[in-house]
């Protein structure tokens, strides 16, 4: 009866009866872009602009137009924070790789922090393509250390899609060590969104928070009204207690200040390593999922170190649904059965 109610309910949010949306992504290679837009109206844009050090899909737009990503560095707005200037958009890196810090880097590095830092550079649009029901885009990059030795090659493909009023992005990232690479357990990693001030915890407390090189930032309380956010895992966890917590699906719900409800889950694959994630959500933005630490989040588990021969490869596959509507944990479960049997 469980499975039978949760499909039905998977069916009517992903079906509104309506025509299927025409999903057009627009290659912009000169300005360093590529928009994607459904039915004329913006999704989302992979970017890799000089002044990130990762390409990442930003902003992440909900069908009814309203955009669940926080503005800062990119574009600040007023009231938000600018704390973690490396949290821009959804991005894909991780904290230590070979001793390398891929996550926690930006502009705002200085000093003996550079040498430990890592880059990943966009290299070329493979293919893309637009048509109904959904587009696609396939990306090169490389990862880079601070030494300029490349570590890994990347290639990703994004599958954009919309049915009914959910949006959906499929990411496939398929990684080749072009030396022997190993992901040392750490919490920074490794798909992240750094969501809208409203998207926040109402119950944020705020503090210092620290990276893998002992960088400290400091972040404020919950100030004012207006903080909705609520994350609920697929193990039943919810608000702060989600935090280290494993799960294969994170779903966080909220509401802008004039009232439009959205959903942002992110969906695990069984065939990803770590499976299933653990969840770096802090209440103050931050949404990732982190598949390559296991110690540090539970000190009871022995380290990860996840390692890749040269030569050898890695994938990850995340969904990321975009819904305009408060998303349940019956919703979320038949979204994640649907996932798990693709790619199998």
């Amino acid at each position: 009866m469980y499975k039978l109610v949760a499909l039905a309910m998977l069916s009517t949010m992903f079906s509104s009866g309506v025509a299927a949306a025409e999903v057009k992504v627009d290659v912009h290679e000169a300005q360093r872009r590529v928009d994607v837009t459904v039915d004329g109206k913006p999704f989302t844009s992979y970017i890799w602009p000089t002044s990130l050090k990762k390409p990442v899909l930003y902003p992440l737009v909900l069908s009814d137009g309203i955009t669940v990503t926080r503005g800062f560095p990119l574009e600040p707005r007023a009231g938000e924070r600018q704390d973690h200037p490396h949290h821009a958009g959804l991005w894909f890196n991780y904290g230590n790789v070979n001793g390398f810090d891929f996550w926690n880097n930006s502009d705002a590095i200085t000093g003996d922090r550079v040498p430990h830092m890592g880059s990943i550079r966009q290299e070329k649009i493979v293919s893309s393509h637009s048509g109904r029901d959904s587009g696609d885009l396939t990306t090169e990059s490389t990862w880079i250390a601070a030494n300029g030795q490349a570590l890994l090659r990347e290639t990703t493909t994004f599958v954009f899609r919309q049915n009914g009023d959910v949006r959906t992005i499929d990411r496939t990232t398929k990684l080749t060590a072009l030396e022997k690479v190993v992901f040392t357990d750490d919490k920074e990693g490794v798909l992240g969104i750094r969501v809208a001030r409203w998207l926040e915890s109402p119950n944020e407390k705020g503090g210092v928070f620290v990276d893998a090189s002992g960088k400290e930032t400091k972040v404020e309380g919950a100030t004012g009204a207006g903080a909705t956010g609520v994350y609920l895992t697929s193990e039943g966890k919810q608000g702060d207690d989600v935090w280290s917590t494993r799960g294969r699906w994170c779903v966080l719900n909220g509401h802008d200040p004039e009232g439009h409800q959205a959903a942002i889950a992110i969906l695990d694959h069984p065939g990803n390593p770590g499976y299933p994630t653990y969840w770096h959500a802090r209440g103050y933005g931050l949404f990732a999922a982190n598949p390559l630490g296991a110690h540090i989040f539970d000190t009871k588990a022995a380290p990860m170190n996840y390692t890749v021969e040269k030569g050898q490869t890695t994938t990850f596959r995340y969904r990321v649904l975009l819904s305009p509507h408060t998303m349940t944990a019956a919703q979320a479960n038949a979204a994640a059965d649907t996932f798990g049997k693709a790619n199998r």
